[in-house]
């Protein structure tokens, strides 16, 4: 699974890494994205959408 919004297109972002003696390291933060079941359009379907999504309300969740 592509770890992107289906809503808003969040991905992961990059970033440096450092340590404790300041070594540097590329790391990733990845979007936190849940597959749940939307209502679009008035049928139920299954999207990736990310958790700040689901919490402001942009989708309405199908129960």
């Amino acid at each position: 699974m592509a770890r992107v919004c289906d809503i808003c297109n969040k991905t992961a972002i990059m970033g440096i890494k450092y340590s404790h003696s300041h070594k540097r390291t590329n790391r990733r933060w990845e979007a936190n994205i849940k597959k749940i079941r939307v209502i679009v359009n008035g049928t139920p379907k299954r999207l990736n959408v990310c958790t700040s999504c689901i919490r402001s309300g942009k989708v309405q969740r199908a129960i």
